[in-house]
This record gives C-alpha cells, sequence and structure tokens, in this order.
C-alpha cells in the first residue's frame, strides 16, 4: 500500500542487471543499503520494485510455485504495482508511471478483469493525473476509489530525495486521501492534516480505513470511519508503521515496521524523519487488534520484510522478503503463519515479487513482479489461480 505502496510505487538500487524501484502504499519494496543509489516511492508497498534479472527471462511460472496456477500477465512495460480487488472480485484498481501511458510520476488507473486487455490499451485513469499518487483501494460498493496523492502540493512529480542519504524514501508532506468516482472525478477529500497522510486500505467490512501518517510526530498507523471521521491512533512505537491491512474479519491489522533500537539507530531514524525522509531498509511484520491492542512481532527474519496480506483463512500472511539474500535481490512471496511459525516459499523469481493480495473468494493471487520482462525494468501485474 506501500507506500505501495501502493501506492507507494521507484527506481532505488542496480547490481549488475538488477535494480530496484519503489512504487507507492508506503515507500516501495525495501532494499540492503548496499544496492540502493537511486530511488523513487511507492507508498503502501512502499515498496520498491526489482528492475530486470540477471538474465534476459520470458518465463512467467517457476519451478516450486506449486501454489499458483494459471498465471496471466495484466500490464507489459513501466512500473504497475499495488494492484488490489475490488469487494465484487470483478475488478483491480492499482498505481502505473508507465511512459507509453503518457506517465512521468505515478498514477491510479482501473480495469475489469474481463473483457479489458491492458497489454494493448491505457485503462481508465482515476487519479488526477498531477503530483504523486500512492495505496489505492476500492470503497463499498467499488463505485469509488481510495487513494493518496500530492496533487495540492503542486501539478508536478515532488522532488527525488539525495542520493548522499543512501537509499531512503521520502515520507511527502503533501500526501493526503482522497476518494475519486471511476471516471477519475475527486469526490471527497478524507485528510487535511499537515504531515504526512497516505497508505490506507479498507475493512472487509467496509466500516473502517487503515493509513499511516505523521501527525503524532512519528510514522503511526491509524483508522477512521469510511467518511473521514472517527480518527482513532492504532500504534506508538519508535519507527516506521505502514502498509497497514486488515485481516478477514475486520479485527486485526498486519503491518510492516521498523524499529530502531540503539542510540545510533534512533538519532538517524529521527533526524530522517524529521527531513520528510525515512530509511526501509530493515522491517519486520507485526500484527495487532485494530484499536492496537495485542501488539505482536510475528516475523525476525533480518532484512526488508513488507507488503503483508492476509490468507483468507486469517490464520496465516503472505508477504514481501529479502531475508534471504545478501545482495538486497531477489525479493519472493513467503507465507506465514499469524503465530510466526510454519515459513513457506511461495515464488521463486530472480528478482522482484511483491504486493500480493488473495480475491476476495479467495480463488485467485493478484501480484507484481520482473518475471518474464525480457530483462527490461518493467515492473507487471500477474494474476494466478490460487491452490491451497
Amino acid at each position: 500500500m506501500m507506500i505501495y505502496n501502493q501506492k507507494q510505487m521507484k527506481r532505488i538500487a542496480q547490481i549488475a542487471l538488477v535494480g530496484i524501484i519503489a512504487v507507492a502504499c508506503k515507500p516501495t519494496t525495501p532494499a540492503t543499503e548496499e544496492n540502493t543509489t537511486d530511488s523513487t516511492q511507492t507508498e503502501h508497498g512502499s515498496a520498491e520494485h526489482h528492475h530486470g534479472g540477471e538474465e534476459a527471462s520470458t518465463q512467467i511460472h517457476y519451478e516450486g510455485e506449486k501454489h499458483l496456477t494459471n498465471i496471466k500477465q495484466l500490464t507489459n512495460g513501466g512500473d504497475n504495482a499495488e494492484a488490489y480487488f475490488s469487494f465484487d472480485g470483478s475488478k483491480l484498481v492499482f498505481q502505473s508511471n508507465n511512459a507509453d501511458w503518457g506517465l512521468g510520476c505515478d498514477q491510479i488507473f482501473f480495469t475489469e478483469l474481463e473483457g479489458s486487455n491492458m497489454m494493448e490499451t491505457m485503462p481508465q485513469m482515476v487519479s488526477t493525473g498531477k503530483g504523486r499518487t500512492t495505496c489505492s483501494y476500492f470503497m463499498p460498493g467499488d463505485k469509488t476509489i481510495l487513494f493518496g496523492s500530492t496533487h495540492l502540493g503542486g501539478e508536478a512529480c515532488p522532488p527525488e530525495p539525495s542520493k548522499e542519504d543512501g537509499y531512503v524514501w521520502p515520507i511527502y508532506e503533501s500526501f493526503d486521501i482522497f476518494v475519486s468516482d471511476l471516471e477519475g472525478n475527486i469526490v471527497k477529500q478524507l485528510t487535511d492534516n499537515p504531515g504526512y497522510d497516505a497508505e490506507a486500505t479498507l475493512s472487509p467490512q467496509g466500516d473502517k480505513i487503515v493509513f499511516t501518517s505523521t501527525r503524532s510526530g512519528d510514522l503511526e498507523l491509524y483508522t477512521m470511519d469510511i467518511d473521514g471521521s472517527n480518527v482513532k491512533q492504532v500504534t506508538t512505537g519508535l519507527g516506521y508503521d505502514g502498509g497497514a491491512f486488515f485481516s478477514p474479519d475486520g479485527t486485526k491489522l498486519i503491518f510492516r515496521a521498523s524499529r530502531p533500537q540503539t542510540d545510533e539507530e534512533i538519532a538517524e531514524y529521527k533526524a530522517l524523519l524529521e527531513r520528510g525522509l525515512v530509511k526501509p531498509t530493515n522491517m519486520e511484520l507485526f500484527i495487532c487488534n485494530v484499536d492496537g491492542s495485542d501488539l505482536k512481532q510475528i516475523t525476525n527474519l533480518g532484512n526488508a520484510n513488507w507488503a503483508p496480506f492476509f490468507h483468507p483463512s486469517g490464520e496465516k500472511v503472505i508477504f514481501s522478503s529479502n531475508h534471504m539474500s545478501e545482495r538486497g535481490f531477489p525479493f519472493n512471496l513467503f507465507m506465514i503463519n499469524i503465530d510466526g511459525t510454519g515459513l513457506e516459499q511461495i515464488t521463486f523469481d530472480g528478482a522482484f515479487d511483491a504486493f500480493p493480495m488473495f480475491s476476495p473468494d479467495g480463488k485467485k493471487l493478484v501480484f507484481s513482479s520482473n518475471r518474464a520482462n525480457g530483462g527490461t525494468r518493467a515492473t507487471n501485474i500477474f494474476i494466478a489461480d490460487w491452490v491451497e
């Protein structure tokens, strides 16, 4: 979401032939610090996308991916990420900065899953085309879409951070949360506080929104009603809390977080945040009740673990991680029980897989990947049948 970030999602690292980009529901895919030379942002994902691969691959399905069948590529070229299903499962909303669509900055699009062909035709844009967007999500009824945008802060893409700070995500103060209809008309602004408000997703029950905000002085999770009222702070721990999603029954939240521990880490985190930056190279997954109670860390894998989403059972979480990587890549999808046991690798691509989401009926998985991009930097959206 991502920041995915969406979204939150961004170009960051390039080693040999592989790079990483960030798109947006929060900053995008995280990388290891050694790998980072360049960055762009998504929000939820706030996830960076790895571009290219060690070989110019056209492979779409890898050995070991036993949970995925009938994988289909939905987009072709550019950076496409944080694709999320509508409530009825018939549509996807996502962010893209595909240059072939005339884009120079992440914007929000939606598509019908039946009868459309994004490989050849640009889908309907629902954001303004101005500024940068991140972390989109369908509202109840599937007639309106929630997303973060900087367009009120300026029509141009906001500037990227200096490379002198290493691999960092920008936390733009001009991000606020909006709702548009399917024709791209803004129908409501849900936040207008000073500072960063983004990475918003919706409860499956359609009654609550979770989002990340700096309104407390730190990057914390908040919930609000779908009309923007009844805002409540969920997390309080120092560090970046973001990319949150509700459990299927709407009672819990899964999210990614950094938790600086040493005096040096804390000082660096605070100094960067004061400048509107965050370093996402070390993140783990946390789960809590919607009110913030019963907070538990469920991964302790090292490196960057992010873009989590609940399995339809509510007892597992699928997420993206580079914890097995020594150079920052690949990022692959993994599954883990909500008590932190039973870690299982789901995808085996050599570059980047992230932003997984199950369809409402649990029969399909949508995700973003650098697979089958022929050695280009393209991050595309894929959909597959899910096999238990």
